[in-house]
């Protein structure tokens, strides 16, 4: 396979066993052009620089894709070993650059880089080996094993491009150019830019559960928009194009930015575009490995920021309503254009898929239609936050893929850049990063005056999250007591004549009962959550004291809530509150050294529950107490059976999970007094309830 022409795989269609050897050659073809990536790095030393102070250094990077591999496969029930559990949770999840003046200082005991190869090595060949046996039937749709692989194999070519920004802001000592990467050597000056209409006409976008290609959830459902016309410029801003905006002193003119804009330049104290290099009177351009004149017909590269006040500005000078375009025009824009979607198309229609260059190139370099580079060289900045599509839904392996970004702070990037591959490369991704991001990324104006609609829907509309939320924070209902409270009430209670110091709320979905445990006494508490969606919410409500949330009333009619700290009284105690994303059963070191262990409706929904129950000892200090609750709701889509603790007959004998619980914590731990039934409701609608049983256990640890 020619790793500079890969594209991603139709998975509907075609013979299984041709298929399974397509999936192959596409996932070595994936770790080869990640490995050459990290050729570039000179040092070994190189790996462990921060390029972004927000960022990891490339060492994390360098092991994540393919701790992503075995996690998603465990989760998926793929696999039921891993490879080296510390790297899977060390590599597991990166910096979020959630913003820009929230700096990561933490420290990482990294491993060399010879360890994490060896490491890439072993995953290499356990993916490899699954490509070969997994019984394969087409067509390969979100619930099948296959799915987990292709999940893995896209998310790592993402990070070629995120990757390669990073490279790209390392000092120039520290990389090499290598062949592989080989740069465009076309330049000059560009012709003068212009706008051109572009008709209106209704965009749909949304794929359906059974479309040809991967795609993440934010892909999926439904949007349909009658688009009025416009006028969208012939190209994108070239390098030449945007010195104007330099020369005329605008990065130190406050009023051609927004307060964000503002904010982040007084931060970073920019005068130019990031991979813009003085040199005299002269400039040169940063590419991901080399510095060279300032090509002057490239576009250029900056970030929304940026691109928003350019366009200010020139709407001011042009007295036209100029802006970026929304997510709809810039569709609209291509359907136009009629480009054909890769992988069907025979030859990449603009500088993309690594099939031309890997650095931009100038901006007339490839035409569609009336119009040039509509896809590739460089992504596009939009005005729209990304939204999910009606009928979205998230995909349970990679639950925080979307849902974080659903915040208005995350705008679309459209088109694709020279390093898109894959699934990035199609019509219907949808890449949304925060406002000041850097990617290989430019802008396209557009004179419109229509209204730039943002989907601004605050209030958490997911099914599962929001039935969390109402029964956390929510009223009782039927008379039954919060079960959250009620379990932190039990919990202190036990705690008498103990050390109240830090208490750990394991499995604690949106929170609750982490904040009861700090108003009943412990100094710290710390909650930990294997979903995203759930510690997310969880983090919204102590750092912004509220939740807002919608639930189902009947069919299609939903109510709206909010909740906050100050009126259920913990305001005063979330301080001594933290949330934390983390796997119950591969737990990362730091956490360890609590009085209390809380694992809440837990244990029947972990992967290996004896796992849990045999190692917990060592994050507790002598003494302390676990308190375990739970329906033992045992399903085999959480818990593989033989993983069970209990709800199986033995020798004809019913087991029980107490008798599982007993079997595994008896070593260690003293059951305190009998266990007792604790009632939970669980609101779906205003006419549907679940009405659930705990049973919880107290032990104090030997």
């Amino acid at each position: 396979m020619e790793l500079r022409n890969t594209r991603t795989t139709i998975l509907d269609s075609g013979d299984p066993e041709a298929k399974r050897a397509e999936i192959r050659d596409y996932f070595h073809a994936t770790y080869d052009i990640d490995e050459k990536l990290y050729d570039t790095l000179k040092h070994d030393d190189t790996f462990y620089l921060r390029a972004d102070r927000l960022r990891h250094p490339l060492i994390f990077y360098f092991g994540h894709t393919a701790t992503f591999f075995i996690n998603k496969l465990t989760i998926a029930r793929v696999i039921d070993r891993r490879i080296n559990p510390t790297y899977e949770s060390m590599f597991a999840v990166g910096v979020d650059e959630m913003s820009w003046d929230d700096l990561d200082e933490r420290h990482y005991d990294w491993p060399t880089r010879a360890e994490v190869k060896a490491y890439r090595d072993s995953v290499r060949e356990l993916v490899d080996g699954l490509i070969r046996t997994l019984p394969l039937t087409l067509p390969i749709t979100w619930e099948s094993p296959w799915w987990a692989i292709m999940m893995g194999i896209e998310h790592e070519r993402i990070h070629l491009e995120t990757s390669s920004v990073l490279i790209r802001q390392l000092p120039i000592d520290q990389v090499v150019q290598l062949p592989f990467w080989e740069i465009c050597s076309e330049s000059g000056e560009p012709p003068a830019n212009e706008l051109l209409p572009v008709p209106g006409g209704t965009v749909t976008l949304g794929k359906l559960k059974d479309h040809p290609l991967y795609g993440w959830d934010n892909e999926y459902g439904r949007h349909e928009k009658a688009v009025d016309g416009f006028r969208a410029a012939k190209q994108l801003v070239s390098n030449r194009e945007f010195l104007a905006f330099v020369e005329a002193g605008c990065y130190r003119d406050r009023q051609w930015w927004t307060e964000e804009g503002w904010n982040w330049r007084e931060f970073k104290q920019a005068d130019h575009p990031l991979f813009w290099i003085r040199d005299g009177d002269d400039w040169k351009l940063r590419t991901m490995a080399s510095e060279i004149t300032l090509p002057w017909n490239w576009p250029v590269e900056v970030n929304y920021l940026e691109a928003k006040a350019f366009c200010t500005w020139k709407t001011a000078r042009s007295g036209r309503p100029i802006r970026l375009p929304t997510e709809d025009e810039w569709n609209r824009l291509r359907d136009v254009c009629a480009i054909p979607d890769q992988p069907y198309w025979e030859k990449a229609p603009g500088n993309i898929n690594l099939e031309w260059w890997c650095s931009s190139c100038p901006v007339d370099r490839f035409r569609s239609g009336d119009f040039f580079d509509v896809v590739g060289n460089v992504w596009q900045w939009t005005e729209t936050p990304i939204y999910p599509f009606h009928g979205f839904d998230i995909h349970p392996w990679y639950d925080d893929f979307s849902t974080p970004t659903f915040d208005t702070k995350h705008n679309l990037i459209k088109g694709g850049s020279w390093i898109s591959t894959g699934n990035e490369a199609t019509r219907d991704s949808r890449y949304a990063f925060r406002r000041h991001f850097f990617q290989h990324a430019g802008f396209r104006y557009v004179e419109s005056a229509a209204q730039v609609e943002i989907h601004d829907d605050q209030y958490e509309s997911d099914t599962l999250a929001s039935q969390y939320c109402d029964a956390h924070y929510g009223p009782e209902h039927f008379g039954v007591a919060n079960f959250a409270v009620t379990v932190a009430r039990i919990c202190c209670e036990g705690m008498k004549g103990r050390t109240m110091g830090h208490a750990l709320d394991l499995g604690c979905a949106v929170g609750r009962a982490a904040f009861e445990l700090a108003r009943g006494g412990f100094s710290r508490v710390t909650g930990l959550d294997f979903s995203t969606r759930f510690f997310r919410l969880a983090t919204r409500m102590r750092d912004e004291g509220y939740l807002r949330y919608a639930l189902p009333e009947e069919g299609e009619i939903v109510s709206f809530h909010e909740i906050g700290l100050q009126q259920l009284g913990l305001e005063e105690v979330r301080d001594r509150v933290r949330f934390y994303q983390a796997d119950a059963c591969n737990l990362p070191e730091k956490f360890t050294g609590y009085d209390l262990v809380l694992a809440a409706n837990l244990v029947d929904r972990l992967y290996s529950p004896r796992k849990f129950l045999t190692s917990i000892h060592e994050r507790m200090n002598p003494g302390g107490l676990l308190v375990i609750a739970s329906p033992y709701t045992w399903l085999e889509e959480f818990t593989a059976k033989e993983e069970w603790l209990g709800g199986y007959r033995e020798a004809g004998e019913p087991v029980w999970s107490l008798d599982g619980l007993k079997e595994a914590l008896t070593p260690r731990f003293r059951l305190l007094g009998e266990p007792r039934d604790i009632p939970f409701v669980i609101r779906e609608t205003r006419r549907k309830f679940q009405h659930s049983l705990a049973e919880l256990t107290a032990w104090e640890l030997a």
